[in-house]
C-alpha cells in the first residue's frame, strides 16, 4: 500500500487515543474532511460492543501518498488510513445507512471541515440531469424566460436554485437553443 497515491482517504479516530484537540488539528491541514457521529452503540460479531470511533473521511486537493496520510493518522495516535475508491459510499456508511442490520446513526450529526460538501463530490445520473433539465424548461415556460442572462441570473441569486444553477451552467447549448425557440415561438404566436 505505501507505493498509492489517493485524493480521498478513510480513518478511524478512537477517542481514547486521540489528542483531545484533534479537530482542531485536522482543522490546522486545511484538509477538507467529514466526520461520522461518535459509533458508540457498534456490536461485534460476537454481541460484545465495539470501542467507541468516529470515521473520518480525508479529501485532499490532489492524490497524496499513503506515507503523508500516515503522518496525520500517526499524529493523531491513530491506525493505518484507508485509500477510498467510493467516496459516496464510504459517506453514506458515516452512518451506516445502507447498513439495516447495523445502528442506524443520525446524519444530522455528520460533522464537516475545512469547507467539506458531500454535494461537490456526487456524480448526477444521466437520468437525474434530464429530470432537472425538465424542471428547468417548465421553470422557463412558467416565468417567461425569454434569455438565457436571465435565467442564470434568477438561478444565481436564489440558494433553492443552486443544483439548477450547475446544470444550466453545464447544458448552456441546450437551454439557450430552447430559450430562443420559446422566445421565437411568443413572436410568432403575438403576430
Amino acid at each position: 500500500m505505501r507505493n498509492i497515491k489517493k485524493r480521498y482517504w478513510a480513518m478511524v479516530l478512537y477517542p481514547e487515543s486521540a489528542p483531545s484537540d484533534w479537530r482542531d488539528k485536522l482543522r490546522e491541514t486545511g484538509i477538507q474532511c467529514a466526520i461520522s457521529p461518535l459509533h458508540d452503540k457498534d456490536i461485534n460479531p460476537d454481541n460484545t460492543p465495539k470501542k467507541a470511533h468516529y470515521h473520518i473521511i480525508l479529501c485532499y486537493e490532489g492524490p497524496t501518498t499513503y506515507k503523508n496520510v500516515c503522518s496525520l493518522t500517526d499524529s493523531l495516535n491513530q491506525p493505518i488510513p484507508q485509500p477510498l475508491e467510493q467516496l459516496r459510499g464510504y459517506y453514506r456508511y458515516l452512518i451506516h445507512k445502507d447498513n439495516p442490520e447495523k445502528y442506524q446513526y443520525d446524519e444530522s450529526m455528520i460533522t464537516t471541515i475545512n469547507g467539506f460538501d458531500i454535494s461537490n463530490y456526487l456524480d448526477l445520473t444521466s437520468t437525474q440531469v434530464i429530470a432537472i433539465l425538465k424542471q428547468i424548461t417548465q421553470f422557463i415556460d412558467d416565468n417567461n424566460i425569454t434569455e438565457y442572462c436571465e435565467l442564470i441570473k434568477i438561478f444565481r441569486e436564489n440558494e433553492f436554485y443552486s443544483q439548477f444553477l450547475d446544470i444550466a451552467i453545464n447544458k448552456t447549448f441546450f437551454l439557450n437553443s430552447y430559450i430562443c425557440s420559446y422566445r421565437n415561438k411568443r413572436i410568432k404566436e403575438s403576430s
